[in-house]
């Protein structure tokens, strides 16, 4: 086995390690499923309640992927007025830092004033958190454009619009997935917060029903499930981000 094939199978060597362990602590101290369930009973209670976790899961997953959609217009737009112009810059960025650093989950009673129980809350805060990642990559990529290149590309005829849209945009790309695989995770972090406390379905409102219910194991397999959905749309942005941005990364795909 090559070192390629090692980096590749090591996250899923590891999470096997994680769960044998997780299941011999669990039986070696007979700790009670009402406490700590074991992963054996996580995975029954999966198989026992599979059609209605698989509604919950559907209804997270599409309001997660709504929130984080509108988060990368916004993200995207923002990134790019806060890099391309220094006073943007000055004048914004101090004040989305502030706006990041607020907690989100305090947002949730005001949303659900504006737009009661329902997606709407939940949409808008997954949104909330995972805006600021991409936001600050952008910028980043395009207000770290080196000035030698910048005012190459200018002798040579290339206006402002043109540096920032032909070269600043392109180089900023490996930021912008980086950004994604970041922001993706905190959309389903937000989601299921909001359905906690603003919802009467989705992953977050089961875990609350589950909680209430003592199924601790139910509870543990809808944790699992959001974990899986974060983690497959987390390997689909590394793909792409493979596929289309591959000159970024010459230097460490060597093996």
């Amino acid at each position: 086995m090559n070192h390629k094939q090692i980096e590749r199978w090591a996250p899923w060597l590891l999470l096997v390690v994680v769960i044998v362990l997780w299941q011999i602590i669990c039986s070696a101290f007979a700790i009670s499923e009402f406490i700590f369930p074991s992963p054996w009973r996580i995975w029954t209670q999966l198989v026992e309640f599979k059609g209605l976790i698989a509604g919950h899961a559907w209804r997270t997953y599409w309001v997660t992927m709504a929130g984080f959609g509108l988060a990368i217009v916004v993200g995207v737009l923002l990134g790019f007025l806060v890099g391309s112009s220094r006073l943007a810059y000055a004048a914004l960025y101090p004040l989305m830092t502030a706006f990041n650093a607020l907690p989100k989950a305090a947002f949730v009673p005001i949303l659900v004033v504006w737009f009661g129980i329902g997606a709407g809350p939940a949409i808008l805060t997954a949104f909330l958190i995972s805006f600021f990642p991409i936001m600050v990559n952008i910028a980043t990529g395009l207000a770290t454009l080196e000035p030698e290149l910048e005012d190459v590309l200018r002798v040579l005829g290339a206006k402002r619009w043109d540096v920032l849209v032909k070269v600043g945009l392109p180089r900023s790309m490996p930021y912008f997935y980086g950004s994604l695989k970041v922001a993706i995770t905190l959309a389903f972090v937000g989601t299921t917060v909001s359905e906690m406390t603003a919802a009467n379905e989705g992953i977050g409102y089961l875990l609350i029903s589950a909680g209430s219910a003592m199924q601790m194991g139910l509870a543990f397999a809808g944790l699992m499930v959001v974990g899986a959905m974060a983690m497959v749309m987390y390997e689909l942005f590394s793909l792409v981000e493979k596929h289309t941005t591959g000159w970024a990364h010459r230097g460490s795909q060597g093996g």
